[in-house]
């Protein structure tokens, strides 16, 4: 019997291979199983070829045996087989896939599932092997083949006896060491969680001998310090029809709620489920779900987003995190597609067209369920957005607003005349024929920004307003800008004019016969703010703070709240006055009279309005003293 070398580029390649390709040792299994499930498809399409009747997928299983004594694992099929030749092409050639070649040389149809296209796969075994055995018979042949291989040097073939078709392949696995628990590859529950996790759908039974016990039966003999009897099962250990390849009319509500809390342990049901079966220039399928509420970690950098790729199946990611933009990464569930173009170790996918296809599919449908959520079930998307609002927010704001077009309709803001959250397509269709502009107000509660002396006269002419309390909300809208050709402004802008024009005629007349009074106050206040003037804004407040230019009030303190942030940001302030307060003509007397009083007016004047903004202020005790001494006047 001769030894034969690899025709690769011999033990280097193989050892790269085995070490650098797979991320995970435990892939292994699935690789042996994906093959044995190619190798029992072509028998099963040849046989539909020849006109073969009453064969039966459950007769044809893939079976594991584990024996620990002699430290191997046996993957035993009923498939095809393999002659000496295809030996020799298959396990000869590293790289070199006979599955890859079948698939090429017919015109396949839905019945038949070719996973392995690279034949790699079956070298990753060395990763905990060894040796490998493969001995094999094809169908049709009385000869029975032997290959055997140490992932060293090369392999040999030689002739073998074995009754039935197919192949039956040994591993024997390495020894423990410190950095590898291989002893775990020879425990059935350790193989039966692999196989539920990567091989769950094969669409052949998956069968092990499982070690169960029971409860002795009357007048059965036993030793007394044994208090259960065990005994050897053998048992299917995969589900083999993925539910998500059933339609739509097969499952219940009840089956879609318990998949997913089986399946992405979770104990409440989703709020929503997505099922999608997709044919065209991309075919896949798609299962996914959006949860009731937010996992304890989804706004932490430990959060990993994505969703469990499959191909025919078999799963070739635990996280796909291509397939999911950050604003949708609440979203759990798979993709299943036979399209998708995998590189050789089936871990880590080409960058291509039909991968970004799929993303863009799934994003307008996830899209198109939440919209119709929001029309049709507004109680349970209220409750969505308020788990995951925040980050569709931060889609926008981290894009600058080129996903304004595609998010926009799903956000959701506190109204100040209906009194619950409200979408912008609502707000626009409410307002009034006369009204340009969409109003909003950025604070820390809706019930503090009600009290917003800025909101007064707003709320007094019947304008809706907008409350925006989460921190991103205002840079939000500021990088959306325009809803339906509506703009967005602030009921704290500089600019924000509410009266009308003899209103206005009579403030200018007001600002101009005070115009000394301002300088004044600006003088005296200096950088803390940019300008004093009249409001048109205020109803029954004596003052309030506006900001002017790009930065707010309520931006400076996000800004400033963010850490390591080492230089403050500061909006220009303006102290805006009530000219119909008694205590503006209290200040106007002041200023004529008594300067020294005028300036305390002004102090206090200012903290309140700093105050009633939450920006805070710097001298907490000079107010309380300039209080005291304007009371006791």
């Amino acid at each position: 019997m001769e030894k034969k070398e690899f025709k690769a580029e011999s033990k280097r390649l193989l050892d790269m291979m085995i070490h650098s390709i797979y991320t995970h040792n435990e892939i292994f299994l699935r690789e042996l199983i994906s093959n044995a499930s190619d190798a029992t498809d072509k028998l099963y399409y040849n046989a539909l070829q020849n006109g073969g009747a009453g064969l039966n997928r459950d007769d044809l299983p893939i079976n594991i045996v584990v024996d620990k004594d002699a430290r191997t694992l046996t993957i035993t099929d009923k498939g095809c087989g393999m002659t000496k030749q295809e030996l020799e092409d298959n396990l000869g050639i590293i790289a070199n896939s006979g599955s890859l070649a079948f698939k090429e040389a017919h015109d396949l149809g839905d019945d038949v599932d070719i996973i392995g296209q690279f034949g790699v796969g079956f070298y990753s075994a060395f990763m905990v092997a060894k040796k490998i055995v493969v001995v094999t018979k094809p169908v049709g042949e009385q000869q029975a083949w032997r290959w055997e291989s140490d992932g060293a040097d090369g392999y040999t073939i030689d002739t073998a006896d074995k009754t039935e078709n197919g192949t039956e392949i040994t591993l024997y696995i390495k020894d423990k060491t410190e950095d590898e628990d291989y002893d775990r590859y020879l425990e059935t529950y350790t193989l039966r969680g692999l196989i539920k996790k990567y091989s769950d759908y094969i669409r052949y039974p998956i069968t092990m001998d499982i070690e169960k016990s029971r409860e002795w039966e009357e007048g059965e003999d036993h030793p007394e310090e044994e208090e259960y009897a065990t005994y050897v099962d053998h048992e299917t250990v995969n589900s083999m029809i993925p539910v998500w390849k059933k339609t739509k009319a097969e499952l219940g509500e009840k089956e879609y709620e318990e998949f997913y809390k089986g399946k992405f342990n979770d104990y409440e049901n989703p709020a929503r489920c997505i099922h999608q079966n997709v044919e065209g220039a991309v075919t896949y399928t798609a299962l996914m779900f959006i949860p009731a509420r937010a996992p304890f970690n989804y706004y932490s950098k430990d959060y990993e987003k994505g969703l469990q790729l499959y191909s025919n199946g078999v799963m070739i990611m635990e996280k796909c995190a291509d397939l999911l933009p950050d604003y949708f990464s609440f979203v759990k569930g798979l993709v299943d597609s036979p399209d998708l173009s995998l590189n050789i170790s089936r871990e880590m996918l080409q960058h291509d067209r039909q991968l970004k296809a799929i993303a863009g599919s799934l994003e307008k449908k996830i899209k198109s369920e939440l919209l119709s959520m929001q029309r049709n079930d507004r109680e349970k998307y209220e409750a969505f957005f308020k788990n995951f609002g925040l980050q569709i927010k931060l889609g926008i704001y981290s894009s600058y607003g080129t996903k304004k077009d595609l998010l926009e309709d799903l956000l959701l803001y506190y109204s100040s005349s209906e009194k619950k959250p409200v979408t912008l397509d609502e707000y626009v269709g409410r307002m009034k024929e006369s009204q340009k502009y969409i109003y909003y107000a950025c604070g820390e509660s809706t019930a503090k920004l009600d009290l917003l002396p800025q909101t007064e006269l707003l709320r007094d002419k019947g304008y809706e307003i907008l409350y925006l309390t989460d921190e991103p909300d205002e840079f939000v809208i500021k990088s959306m800008h325009l809803y339906k050709e509506k703009e967005f402004r602030s009921v704290s802008d500089a600019g924000l004019d509410m009266e009308d024009e003899g209103e206005q005629e009579e403030i200018k007349k007001t600002a101009e016969d005070s115009k000394d009074l301002f300088a004044f106050m600006k003088e005296h206040l200096g950088d803390s703010v940019k300008e004093v003037r009249l409001s048109s804004r205020l109803k029954t407040h004596p003052v309030c703070l506006t900001a002017d230019g790009n930065i707010s009030l309520e931006m400076e303190k996000v800004l400033n709240a963010m850490p390591n942030n080492n230089e403050k940001i500061h909006a220009e302030r303006v102290l805006e006055l009530n000219p119909r307060h008694p205590i503006f003509a209290v200040l106007t007397k002041a200023y004529a009279e008594d300067r020294e009083k005028a300036a305390k007016l002004t102090d206090v004047l200012f903290a309140q309005a700093s105050l009633i903004e939450g920006v805070g202020i710097d001298d907490p005790v000079a107010y309380a003293n300039a209080v005291c001494s304007l009371l006791a006047d």
